[in-house]
């Protein structure tokens, strides 16, 4: 038997990331409820099948993907009544859902088969990505002063990229300079971006400062989409009952929030009564994640979960400014009452944000 390990950081989890890790254990405690333990582990234990071990170690060859990318691509257009994903250089299409390796054989033009308007639109997604990954954490590194969260988050963003995205010059270059960043932080926390070359994250910070990202399909749009999803199950079920499981949360809110005026009440209040479920999940996820008596690290950790929140998921969610300060206060407390104690007992075991470091504030 295979047995696979799963561990959670405290302070680079996007809202995204901790949403997906409270369904999964939510979803796992359905399934597969745990037995009695006189112990707490920090990881979870999954037993693979031999089906499962085998589907790990299967990979689509790229033309596969290629052609598949093509395909899924043609049926988005078609289902949105467009013949191109951009209007005005900016996004028309909702590529949220699409394979990142197909994004990637988009991007790159595989086998001749995309536009330039295609290549760019994947381009852009696969940007938005990245930037989407790194709200969490720089609204972490706003308050600590520390950007090392940043590349941690980027690392793992880095490492779940497809084997042709590893495969080229520009990851190569990247993740080498997202390493050597790490070290230097380690060496001395107060280093910030710009130290090395070709470093992502440096490059995010240049957009993030320009204003360059942060920038999410207008939400009518995004609600225009929630309509027609809801019309089409409706139309395969029969029953008139919305199912928002495979809606995305900034989907979910624009049906709560009634965007565009045209959800039932229905429809308006369960994707409210989703959208609040889900993000208490998240909520209790961050708990859970951050461990018993670190309060440092749960603020730590909603501070994340509101950084990565667009402002509509957060209003749909309840999630109002008053929170966001709660956590800063809470953070600066720990962190203050964390670093009297370390001077008291001389140990650096109660956490805290990295001394002499400068702001990100600073840094923008």
């Amino acid at each position: 038997m295979t047995s696979v390990g799963t561990a959670t950081s405290t302070s680079s989890l996007t809202y995204a990331q901790i949403i997906a890790n409270a369904q999964k254990a939510h979803q796992q405690a359905l399934t597969n409820p745990p037995a009695a333990s006189s112990s707490e582990s920090g990881a979870t234990n999954v037993t693979l099948s031999d089906a499962a071990k085998a589907a790990l170690t299967t990979i689509k060859d790229f033309a596969t993907v290629t052609t598949e990318a093509r395909a899924t691509l043609d049926k988005l257009l078609a289902d949105a009544k467009l013949t191109t994903p951009l209007k005005d250089g900016k996004l028309a299409l909702d590529l949220s859902k699409v394979d990142r390796r197909e994004l990637y054989a988009m991007s790159t033009n595989s086998n001749q088969l995309f536009t330039a308007d295609e290549q760019k639109a994947a381009a852009i997604e696969l940007q938005n990505r990245f930037d989407q990954a790194m709200a969490g954490p720089t609204a972490v590194g706003r308050v600590t002063g520390s950007v090392k969260g940043l590349y941690v988050a980027a690392l793992a963003y880095f490492d779940a990229m497809g084997p042709e995205e590893k495969a080229s010059a520009a990851y190569v270059d990247q993740r080498a300079a997202l390493e050597e960043m790490l070290k230097q932080i380690e060496a001395k926390p107060s280093t910030l971006p710009g130290a090395v070359p070709n470093d992502p994250i440096n490059a995010y910070m240049e957009r993030l400062a320009g204003g360059e990202t942060g920038k999410p399909r207008d939400i009518k749009d995004v609600a225009g989409d929630a309509r027609a999803t809801l019309d089409a199950q409706y139309k395969t079920s029969g029953n008139g009952k919305p199912d928002y499981s495979d809606f995305d949360s900034r989907s979910l809110a624009s049906v709560a929030l009634n965007s565009n005026g045209k959800f039932s009440a229905t429809e308006v209040r369960t994707a409210s009564m989703e959208m609040r479920s889900r993000s208490g999940a998240a909520l209790l996820q961050s708990l859970k994640s951050a461990g018993t008596g670190n309060p440092a690290g749960f603020a730590q950790n909603v501070i994340s979960l509101y950084g990565a929140m667009s402002s509509e998921e957060r209003a749909a969610a309840g999630w109002s400014e008053n929170l966001y300060a709660a956590a800063v206060s809470n953070y600066q407390t720990a962190s203050k009452l964390g670093s009297l104690l370390s001077q008291a007992t001389g140990s650096s075991s109660f956490g805290g944000s990295d001394s002499g470091s400068m702001s990100l504030m600073d840094y923008l």
